[in-house]
């Protein structure tokens, strides 16, 4: 009952767990899967061009882990980014060419350049921006805030997920990284799909009416509750809730999904693709909808950044796939009136390496991982508008200022939220877990 009346979100609630009033009630996380290039888009570093070509200096380097790919390579040619970038809005953010359209917000954005992680690989890192931790079966973040702040609609799941592709290298996205791990499996992400049913099994078969799913799902929901009452097994009881959603969101989800009643003003703002349904522009404008009618936290994860080699070409084709619709979706959300309770990140699990992967030409290089310093951003929610956080040094490579790690930016979405990281705990095996482990800071610079 406290879930479904919202009654964890309160300002009571919020006291109860040890945090500040919320600024905040719901999120858009637009995961950027691959690791986008910091260099080529936010992070400026006009010294590299006289070092374009030089062997990376052991100084800077400092024996630090290297991948698989690279660790064979005799020399690290230091390649400076082929892209133009100006300052943008009042606060003179630095931004990449290739972010046009980001760029025209860029004084509603906190930028956080001081961004480092534990893992070097796809998997790991993804997992541990997701759970909080390298190795899976733990739970993820929208699961944590679905379990502790509940829905705002009875009629749609807590939190959602929708998966684009991208024009370049694409890595492996498993459902678990939406997965509720040892929390109830209600409380898991639901993902939606482009095409006739967004939402698998959803719709009834043919020569099924609604009126006769309505009894199966009651004499079902009798024979479930007596395995209930018989076992104690709470995985019953998130059965029985589960169908009862997917009841109900028979009716929600067509709804939710039935852009044709958009002005033409809304594909105009979100770019050319945005009537192509599972694109990242359509998902983001399904994000705004889902955010209208009380979603708790709605995941976009865009796939195609790994770029390894060929940068320069499949890079712009990235940021032509997202640029428009990010700073679209910011715009949209600010003309309604939602920008300010609504909080956008956007980032992938880790940057890249300013050596060149491969060898290195006039036109073209490709960046292998680095989890050392990458760039993220956030806007609305509480979040400090018109801000850059952090420092890396001049290649790029380490952390000079106000290092930030993943654990940090856990516990300032959370505190935004209005809950202390500490305090939102599930006992499993004896011990007392949380999204953030034992670590994790509140960023207090990054707060309005």
């Amino acid at each position: 009952m406290m879930h479904r009346r919202g009654f964890l979100f309160s300002t009571a609630a919020a006291t109860l767990l040890g945090a500040a009033a919320p600024k905040a009630k719901r999120v858009i996380y637009l995961f950027q899967h691959g690791g986008p290039s910091q260099l080529d888009l936010f992070d400026w570093k006009p010294e590299l061009y006289r070092h374009r070509g030089k062997n990376l200096p052991a100084s800077i380097r400092m024996g630090q882990r290297l991948t698989g790919m690279t660790a064979y390579q005799e020399s690290f040619p230091t390649a400076s980014s082929l892209f133009k970038f100006a300052q943008h809005g009042q606060s003179g953010a630095w931004l990449s060419e290739l972010l046009p359209h980001t760029a025209r917000i860029a004084d509603e954005l906190c930028i956080m350049k001081s961004m480092h992680t534990e893992a070097i690989n796809h998997d790991p890192a993804v997992t541990f921006f997701q759970t909080g931790f390298q190795l899976a079966g733990r739970p993820s973040i929208g699961s944590w805030l679905a379990y502790g702040l509940g829905s705002e609609n009875k009629d749609l799941p807590a939190f959602v997920v929708m998966i684009s592709q991208g024009r370049g290298n694409s890595q492996a996205l498993a459902d678990r990284m939406w997965g509720s791990g040892f929390l109830p499996t209600k409380y898991q992400g639901v993902k939606f799909r482009s095409g006739r049913d967004p939402v698998l099994y959803l719709s009834n078969p043919d020569g099924y009416d609604a009126g006769a799913r309505r009894r199966y799902l009651d004499d079902l929901g009798a024979l479930n509750q007596l395995k209930l009452e018989e076992s104690g097994d709470p995985e019953i009881a998130t059965r029985i809730a589960q169908y009862e959603m997917a009841f109900r969101m028979q009716s929600s989800v067509p709804d939710l999904t039935d852009l044709s009643k958009e002005p033409e003003k809304t594909f105009e703002m979100y770019g050319a693709t945005a009537r192509t349904p599972g694109s990242y522009a359509a998902n983001c404008i399904l994000a705004r909808r889902l955010a209208e009618r009380g979603v708790r936290f709605i995941q976009l994860f865009h796939r195609g950044w790994d770029q390894h080699n060929k940068l320069p070409t499949e890079i712009v084709k990235q940021c032509e796939d997202t640029d428009q619709p990010t700073a679209a979706l910011i715009l949209d959300l600010k003309q309604r009136g939602m920008l300010d309770d609504t909080l956008i990140v956007w980032g992938g699990e880790f940057g890249r390496t300013v050596y060149s992967q491969g060898e290195l030409t006039d036109t073209n290089y490709g960046r292998d991982h680095h989890p050392r310093c990458f760039t993220m951003f956030a806007a609305g929610g509480g979040f400090r508008k018109g801000y850059t956080y952090g420092e890396t040094d001049d290649f790029s490579y380490n952390i000079v200022k106000d290092p930030m790690d993943v654990h940090d930016l856990h516990a300032t979405l959370l505190h935004l939220l209005g809950v202390d990281h500490t305090q939102l705990t599930f006992k499993f095996q004896g011990r007392h877990y949380r999204l953030t482990d034992v670590h994790g800071k509140v960023v207090q610079p990054l707060l309005s």
